[in-house]
């Protein structure tokens, strides 16, 4: 993990001169090039510091270990109902959001309470019914 925070920290380091530069080129005129190179700029910097926070409190990841072997890393990687259906009508509903932005913002009325029911019923998913814990 120490590899791949030195590798977005020298984008980090990259991104910020070449937004200067493009900043400059076009006289901070232009709406979406200079802000999408800040914001690029920017989550590079917070994968720098996540990878580098990570490999200081967890040093020994299997992926480190060249001779390592695929089944080192096994291991539980968390839980997924298969027999789940919000996954899918929250994902519907992000879509369904998403496009609003493009065609208009009444559709988000309908909508985000949708996906907020599908956020709760996902969540919420084993407090209820069959599969109560």
């Amino acid at each position: 993990m120490r590899e791949n925070g030195i590798i977005f920290g020298l984008l980090f380091v990259f991104l910020i001169p070449v937004t200067l530069v493009y900043g400059i080129m076009t006289n901070f005129e232009e709406l979406v090039g200079f802000p999408a190179l800040i914001l690029t700029s920017l989550m590079s910097a917070f994968l720098a510091f996540f990878f580098i926070y990570t490999d200081r409190r967890h040093p020994d990841q299997p992926s480190d270990n060249l001779d390592g072997e695929v089944v080192d890393a096994a291991g539980d990687y968390g839980f997924y109902s298969p027999w789940s259906w919000w996954p899918l009508l929250l994902g519907i509903s992000c879509a369904i959001a998403f496009m609003a932005l493009a065609i208009d913002w009444w559709i988000l009325m309908v909508i985000v309470p949708v996906a907020i029911v599908a956020l709760a019923g996902w969540v919420y998913e084993y407090s209820r019914g069959n599969h109560a814990h």
